[in-house]
């Protein structure tokens, strides 16, 4: 979840900024002094770009979380599992050397949890009603281990330094390939004024999907990597049975979730494709790299 939400919040980032880039003539003047064929120029102006919307999805993270999840962040616990739930992350990040997150809940039937935020000093730990009620109390604890971890690891960072880098790639590319389509092939623009004909602009387009596709891909390695560090983690703050126990909950309680709607319409399913844009590993090799851990 905070993958996917992190990922929609820097798409449209990325497309504010190129628009006000737009509105402020910015692109249209390093047309004119060459950026179209400095290299330096235009790295660095894809890196603006790239950088900043990673960092701004960042910025808004735990704020875009707790608005589209709708999560009741727990400030005074009204009950015995709520004091449990704050005890617990409290005990678990006192043990993992991290600030005391933000402990959420949020509504949805299905076992679910996440962990966001721009740092590990200002995190938020969020989890379903569906986990609270489908999970005994040792399998939580695992599970807010594991979200635990992924603070202390400090992942969400470390994800927007990998998704600005990205960023800056995909537009860097595709804005070079347009210009070699444009004018190398169709000789559509204007050398004279450093215009570019509607063939960049389509090409531009294509190749930013294209290349964002791909983007999305090491994004989405990147995830599973840390996925398995995050369950040693869990293991160690909970204790590794409680993780397996954990991870045989979820295999109990729903299938693997489908691919999001812009990948189904691609036409990829289940298969060795759809592994590529996974942002978890399969609970059974995850289950798996517990068991052999000393």
């Amino acid at each position: 979840m905070r993958i996917l939400l992190f990922l929609l919040t820097n798409g449209a980032v990325l497309l504010l900024i190129s628009i006000i880039f737009h509105f402020l003539g910015l692109e249209q003047a390093l047309r004119r002094g060459g950026v179209g064929l400095n290299l330096d120029s235009l790295l660095i102006y894809s890196a603006v770009i790239g950088m900043s919307g990673s960092f701004i999805s960042l910025v808004m993270s735990k704020w875009m979380a707790k608005q589209s999840m709708g999560v009741y962040v727990i400030e005074q616990p009204s009950n015995t599992t709520e004091s449990w739930l704050v005890e617990t992350v409290r005990r678990q990040a006192q043990a993992a050397g991290i600030g005391l997150p933000e402990v959420g809940i949020f509504q949805s039937p299905d076992p679910n949890a996440f962990a966001t935020g721009m740092s590990k000093n200002s995190a938020l730990v969020a989890v379903s009603t569906g986990l609270l009620n489908s999970m005994s109390a040792d399998e939580v604890e695992a599970v807010l281990g594991h979200e635990i971890s992924h603070v202390a690891n400090g992942d969400m960072v470390t994800l927007g330094l990998i998704q600005g880098v990205v960023n800056t790639f995909v537009i860097f590319f595709a804005k070079i390939i347009g210009f070699f389509v444009d004018r190398v092939l169709l000789r559509s623009g204007d050398d004279e004024r450093g215009g570019y004909g509607i063939g960049y602009f389509i090409t531009e387009m294509v190749a930013q999907i294209v290349l964002s596709i791909l983007a999305t891909m090491i994004v989405m390695w990147f995830s599973r990597w840390r996925e398995f560090r995050a369950d040693a983690g869990g293991a160690n703050l909970a204790g590794r049975e409680k993780m397996i126990g954990a991870l045989r909950a979820l295999q109990r309680a729903h299938d693997p979730q489908p691919l999001p709607g812009e990948m189904a319409a691609f036409g990829i399913n289940s298969g060795g494709v759809s592994k590529l844009f996974m942002s978890h590993p399969p609970l059974e090799e995850r289950i798996a790299a517990l068991q052999g851990m000393r």
